[in-house]
């Protein structure tokens, strides 16, 4: 399975309508993804290794979706054999009147990852051009000036967020930006396994069946996101997800091959350092 069926190419033609939810293109069932998503975990593992002792480069991963669609399932599986010391996850909520205070990039821009560790955006600052832009109102909290109210402001958000990422991009921060796309069928049938399971419950509120009336919205609000915001330098990768297991061996292949495409290598040992070793192993050895 090629990961470049699920990038979107920056010519600004992006359809959401193009993907399928429900299929799994390069995998007939779960039991067929399982060795692989295995192996990618195990490898995952290596690269994140030599990722950290290198320490010239830092993987920014941006997962984007309705609720439901697999976000925490896909952190929690892929990164399962990473060292939790070179990972952090992060989820962005309701911003706070701190927050509030600040411009819309602040809280995002805190917790970059260091080089040579991992983050992890549960949700992002994408949130201030789709669920901001869905619901308008909300521009009010963060008190813009009036110069910037008007048809051009996610226009220019667009603008804010491409220069941001080819930023980071240039130091050393790589974004792999993830939607994962589900049906509003599944969407439903996950909502309700949320409410007839106990332990799930705590999962499931009013609000989120309430965002459910505005699905047309925010699907046409997506497009426009990824048709705006896919460039060379930062990609969205748009993954089919009403399979969970899809949505995981997809991830997981993709950043493999990220990290594979950075030429990442443990750092070589001075002359300085190998006379160190060499003393350290002398003093050991004089112990037994």
């Amino acid at each position: 399975m090629s990961i470049h069926s699920l990038l979107v190419p920056p010519d600004g033609k992006f359809l959401l309508s193009t993907i399928d939810p429900g299929k799994t293109p390069g995998f007939r069932s779960k039991k067929s993804a399982e060795e692989k998503l295995r192996n990618d975990i195990f490898e995952l593992e290596q690269l994140q290794a030599k990722l950290y002792a290198q320490g010239t480069y830092a993987l920014l991963v941006i997962f984007q979706a309705i609720d439901t669609a697999g976000k925490d399932g896909a952190i929690k599986h892929v990164l399962t054999g990473v060292n939790p010391q070179g990972v952090e996850v992060h989820n962005f909520r309701v911003p706070s009147a701190e927050e509030l205070a600040h411009d819309f990039m602040w809280r995002s821009m805190k917790v970059l990852p260091e080089q040579g560790r991992i983050g992890i955006f549960n949700r992002s600052y994408y949130e201030e051009v789709l669920t901001v832009r869905v619901h308008p109102e909300l521009l009010v909290r963060e008190k813009l000036p009036k110069s910037e109210m008007t048809k051009n402001i996610w226009k220019h958000r667009y603008e804010d967020i491409n220069a941001f990422e080819l930023y980071l991009s240039r130091n050393g921060i790589i974004p792999v930006k993830f939607h994962l796309s589900i049906s509003k069928a599944e969407q439903k049938r996950r909502l309700l396994a949320r409410i007839e399971e106990p332990d799930k419950n705590y999962k499931i509120g009013t609000a989120d069946v309430y965002e459910r009336t505005f699905w047309e919205d925010y699907m046409k609000t997506y497009e426009e996101v990824i048709r705006n915001t896919s460039t060379t330098h930062a990609p969205w990768y748009v993954i089919p997800s009403d399979h969970k297991w899809y949505t995981r061996v997809m991830v997981a292949d993709i950043l493999v091959k990220t990290l594979k495409s950075l030429d990442l290598d443990f750092p070589p040992i001075s002359k300085e350092k190998q006379k160190e070793i060499t003393k350290a192993k002398r003093l050991l050895m004089r112990e037994g």
